[in-house]
């Protein structure tokens, strides 16, 4: 033990630097600063220049004259970021960087209450113990020694020594050629020091670095990690530098840009001043204010368009700006602010041309008659009021009644036109605008997800315009058109917002009587525009656009309907597009009936104008080659050999009464449809058995929830019903499958739901149903038959299909008024309750 404290001793001594042989004296005032960090070796002469240290305060004062009288030295240390001069007195070891630098003070001057001094850095220090610390901090350091460090550290990587040191050079030397505060000759100077430790100090010292960049590189002792250290704060350093020269570039292209742009186009200004075309602008300046006084608009949005006038006036003719002001102006000046059509309000004339129009549609019809009857009256109370006003009036100077006065003072209704494709909702709205005598502008919503669309972008964006909205009106050159939003049901939404919600302004009579478009940003009054919408089906409209429209139901036409408006409409219509008169072709009504009843199944007559169509085209090119003279005549035998075979025939011809099929009837955006419900039981596999697992209800057919929840209703009534009918309970203890076809379809809607349970109770008695016998009704769990909708349409498919009964809920009783008597022909209609009365009518 004595040898090895011997050897320590003795290698101690040699570790000792030279120095005096009186021991130095480790206690030094100590000053807390937290945005000055000063590294040692390096000498106060140039190019080490020292740091220039501005103070103020009582404590920083007296450590300096203290330092000054003592010529010892000053430790300055970096605080922790939440200490401040009113701690001192209890400041701690642990409230100071663990590394700081013994200075050498140069010079000191005190300053009205300020101090100035210059030092330069002798060492790395820490500090072993806080002495005292008024009037200002006093402690015991140690000298860091660098070198020991890395001796303790076991530490002599040469080669990686000779990197750190050649990439960290490299680095300073293309920081200071990029950046222009630095001088040249800071890189040369690198070249003079050889030792790592001073190079990486005077790296550090001399890069305008964070205060905690440099305290990092002051408390790295170990020469290998000071340079590790110094190299990330470089290359960190080195990529700012870079993107300020690009960002710095760039912006010196742009001004050199805009430089060039003004005096091209100050020289272009003087010769067009010498060609005598500078006048142009001026002239169009002058012709957009003669317009805007001679345009009759709003006082708020004639400010507007002063106001921008103006500012066009100031502006360069080639500036981009000026383009987006002039359409702003146009758009401003042109749409029909106070321009009105005139209503016809002739009943008489306006049911005719209805009547020419459309065949049938009575409600329809009657509803628009009935608005006009109203407006009619409006305007003739408007009217008297006048007359009285001007007849008791004897001031002749008096002012006028305003023209709002003596307009009616009503509110459009908003129609929402609700039916199947093909049964003439959009040519209604054409129909319904001549009869009123106003224009008419249609605006397709179908597939629109971008909420500017309707309101328009603002003005912001390149290229931006107002909505659709506006643009119809403005088309339509009229603030009264008859405004028709075709396929409101297939509106869309993603990121760009909802047009649907964008609607609920447009649509809603007590506010768009101040609609804003956000690129004129200026009120627009649509309350004069009849809006009319249509839809397929009211389940996708939101239900706050619903509520604000008022819903006309167009039914699917009836084959008597589809006959009349082919002989009045269709006929001569495809007669006149292939060619034909008349006299060339006549299509006989057994013709037409066969055309209806075996080539086409739809709500509307679409397919129906189609097939004629294909008719007229075969015999307009038997015409023009010559095969034919005189008037040819279309029977209902020769309609195969036009058409081909027949394409639908009775769904339920050739069925056979079958054990657990039942025919229901439902409703879709198409119109009516019937479909089957098939039920069948199944034994489970053995192992499935032996498990015990309970019976499962499999449901196909893409059902949506509320069918599958009607099956799973019916089967549990008819559970309960085993005593009423007859039936082991067991039988339906197995596994149960519900299956309803064309599978590829989806399904929904409770109505299927006593069609359902007349499956299942077939599967449970052994019981046949006749294939004749078609049901709707939705199904409660205690057995009661709930009413349903879309009665028309679906007695029109029931028909279609060669249906002879139909089950229908005792509360649809009342809805037969509507329903045309050449359908119900044919059918006989049995009004049920209860589901045993469905159960006594289908297997009496």
């Amino acid at each position: 033990m004595e040898t090895q404290e011997r050897e320590h001793s003795q290698n101690e001594q040699q570790r000792e630097p030279r120095a005096p042989e009186k021991k130095p004296n480790r206690e030094f005032p100590v000053l807390p600063l937290d945005d000055l960090v000063v590294f040692p070796s390096m000498p106060p002469v140039p190019p080490f220049p020292p740091h220039h240290v501005a103070l103020s305060g009582e404590m920083p004062t007296a450590a300096l004259e203290a330092t000054t009288r003592s010529e010892r030295g000053l430790c300055i240390f970096r605080p922790n970021p939440d200490i401040t001069y009113d701690q001192i007195p209890n400041i701690t070891k642990a409230d100071l960087s663990p590394i700081g630098s013994l200075v050498h003070i140069l010079r000191f001057k005190k300053d009205d209450g300020d101090v100035l001094f210059l030092a330069h850095g002798r060492e790395r220090v820490k500090i072993e113990e806080i002495l005292s610390t008024e009037p200002f901090i006093t402690a015991r350091v140690a000298i860091v020694n660098s070198e020991s460090e890395d001796e303790e550290d076991g530490i002599y990587p040469n080669l990686e020594l000779e990197a750190l040191v050649r990439s960290n050079e490299e680095m300073f030397q293309r920081i200071v050629a990029m950046s222009g505060r630095y001088q040249a000759e800071y890189g040369a100077i690198t070249k003079s020091i050889e030792e790592p430790g001073p190079l990486a100090d005077y790296i550090a010292s001399v890069l305008d670095l964070k205060p905690a960049d440099k305290q990092r590189i002051l408390e790295a002792v170990s020469v290998t990690r000071r340079l590790n250290a110094l190299a990330i704060i470089l290359a960190r350093e080195l990529d700012l530098h870079e993107l300020e020269n690009k960002i710095q570039h760039s912006a010196q292209s742009v001004i050199n840009k805009g430089q060039r742009e003004y005096y091209l186009r100050e020289q272009l200004k003087a010769i067009q001043t010498e060609l005598g075309e500078a006048e142009d602008l001026g002239l169009e300046i002058d012709e957009l204010r003669e317009q805007l006084r001679t345009t009759a608009m709003p006082e708020k949005a004639k400010q507007t368009a002063e106001k921008e006038l103006n500012r066009l006036a100031k502006m360069q003719s080639l500036s981009p700006e000026s383009t987006v002001s002039r359409n702003y102006l146009d758009w401003l000046l042109n749409l029909p602010w106070e321009v009105s059509t005139e209503d016809s309000l002739e009943l008489r004339a306006a049911k005719v041309v209805l009547d020419e129009d459309h065949y049938g549609l009575e409600k329809v019809k009657e509803r628009i008659v009935e608005h006009l009857a109203v407006r009619m009256l409006h305007t003739r109370r408007a009217k008297d009021n006048s007359d009285t006003e001007c007849e008791t009036s004897t001031d002749v100077a008096s002012p006028q009644k305003p023209a709002a006065f003596l307009t009616p003072d009503m509110k459009s209704p908003i129609f929402c036109f609700v039916g199947p494709p093909g049964v003439g909702k959009t040519s209604l709205g054409r129909s319904i605008a001549r009869a009123m005598d106003r224009k008419f502008v249609r605006v397709s919503l179908g597939g629109m997800h971008d909420e500017a669309e309707i309101r328009g972008h603002r003005r912001t964006y390149i290229g931006s315009m107002p909505g659709r909205i506006l643009k119809g009106i403005r088309t339509a050159e009229s603030n009264n058109p008859v405004f028709m939003l075709d396929e409101i049901d297939k509106l869309g939404s993603d990121f760009r917002g909802d047009p649907g919600a964008a609607l609920l302004e447009v649509l809603d009579p007590e506010q768009n009587h101040a609609f804003t478009d956000n690129y004129l940003d200026v009120p627009f009054d649509l309350s004069k525009v009849m809006f009319i919408t249509t839809a397929n089906q009211l389940d996708t409209i939101p239900i706050a656009l619903r509520d604000r429209m008022e819903t006309l139901e167009l039914a699917g036409y009836t084959a008597n309907e589809k006959q009349q408006i082919a002989k009045q409409y269709l006929i001569p219509r495809q007669l006149t597009a292939n060619g034909l008169t008349a006299e060339q072709l006549h299509i006989e009504d057994a013709a037409i009936d066969t055309v209806i009843g075996a080539y086409t199944r739809e709500a509307g007559v679409r397919n129906l104008e189609r097939e004629l169509g294909t008719l007229c085209r075969k015999e307009a090119r038997r015409v023009a080659e010559g095969m034919t003279t005189g008037t040819t005549k279309i029977s209902a035998k020769s309609i195969p050999d036009y058409l081909g075979p027949e394409k639908f025939t009775a769904e339920v011809a050739g069925r056979k009464a079958e054990i657990g099929v039942a025919t229901g009837l439902s409703v879709t955006p198409a119109g009516g449809e019937i479909l089957f419900v098939e039920v069948t039981t199944y034994s489970r596999a053995d192992g499935d058995r032996e498990r015990a697992q309970p019976s499962q209800l499999r449901i196909t057919g893409q059902l949506g929830n509320v069918m599958q929840e009607s099956a799973q209703t019916a089967l549990s009534y008819v559970k309960s019903q085993a005593e009423a009918l007859h039936f082991d309970p067991g039988v339906l203890d197995t596994d149960i499958h519900i299956h309803v076809p064309a599978g590829a379809i989806p399904k929904d809607g409770p109505s299927a739901g006593i069609t359902i349970a007349t499956a299942l109770a077939s599967i449970a008695t052994g019981k046949c149903i006749s294939p004749d016998i078609a049901m709707t009704g939705e199904l409660t769990l205690r057995g009661r038959v709930l009413p349903i909708g879309g009665l028309k349409e679906k007695i029109l498919a029931a028909k279609q299909a060669g249906i002879k009964k139909i089950i229908v809920p005792r509360g649809n009783e009342n809805h037969f008024v509507d329903i045309p008597e050449d359908i119900q022909d044919g059918i006989t209609f049995c009004f049920v309750e209860f589901m045993s009365e469905v159960f006594k009518e289908i297997f009496s």
